[in-house]
């Protein structure tokens, strides 16, 4: 059942590790997969994703989260009828559990809208999964195949001007007009780092004069480089000696 989403019923606290009872087993749900500033205490019911199952001498030890890309992608697929039925797929996940998080979707029925069968009507069905991940953020976007593409939606809100992609760092170079810096950024930069997550490139993200101002400086040191080596070479004007 690795890969699950399971319901089960806090037991007690050990350690800040959480114990839960799952039916026929105990499962754990240690501090680094939990959710920030979430408390849990006996008797609570929570859901959670099945990392790991190890089988020991005294049974099963199963280790759940809350904080894995998983638990997220599980979610989607209860609350929205077309991903369960296939119709629309989720192609990738990054989270800041807790925070932040964005979700890539395709359509295979051109008829469906990817986006608005995930969100739901009024925002429905994006509204129960954001209440179960104690308010952490949802980004839907739009996948696309052409990473350039992709990138242009995974920096959503903010606006791109250009993407050039540079295969050999398997870097994208971001182009943004100067009020949009901050925006495609984001607080402490999450916004570009769940960007790059989801791309599964690095993301360079400059504003347009930044652009201009590293243009200049290189051009500065070519013509620095220039002068130099003509004064070297003695090609360039020479001083005389009498004055």
């Amino acid at each position: 059942r690795e890969g699950e989403l399971i319901t089960g019923v806090v037991q007690r606290v050990v350690n800040d590790n959480i114990i839960v009872n799952v039916g026929k087993a105990e499962a754990i749900l240690p501090p680094r997969e939990q959710l920030p500033r979430e408390e849990y205490r006996a008797g609570d019911r929570i859901r959670a994703y099945i990392v790991e199952v190890k089988k020991g001498s005294r049974g099963a030890t199963v280790l759940v989260s809350r904080s894995h890309p998983g638990m997220l992608l599980r979610l989607f697929e209860v609350e929205v009828p077309e991903i369960e039925e296939g119709i629309v797929e989720i192609k990738a996940v990054a989270r800041e559990p807790g925070e932040r998080a964005k979700v890539a979707v395709v359509s295979r029925d051109s008829n469906v809208d990817p986006v608005g069968a995930c969100v739901g009507y009024r925002g429905s069905r994006v509204q129960v999964i954001v209440r179960e991940l104690g308010g952490e953020k949802i980004d839907i976007i739009p996948w696309r195949d052409n990473p350039a593409d992709f990138v242009r939606n995974a920096l959503a809100p903010a606006e791109v001007q250009s993407v050039m992609a540079d295969e050999a760092s398997n870097t994208l170079h971001v182009i943004v007009a100067d009020e949009q810096l901050s925006l495609a950024i984001g607080r402490r930069g999450q916004n570009a780092r769940l960007a790059a997550k989801l791309v599964g490139r690095k993301v360079d993200i400059k504003s347009r004069t930044e652009l201009a101002r590293e243009a200049e400086e290189k051009a500065k040191r070519a013509r620095a480089a220039i002068e130099g080596l003509a004064q070297v070479s003695g090609i360039g004007p020479k001083m005389d000696p009498n004055g």
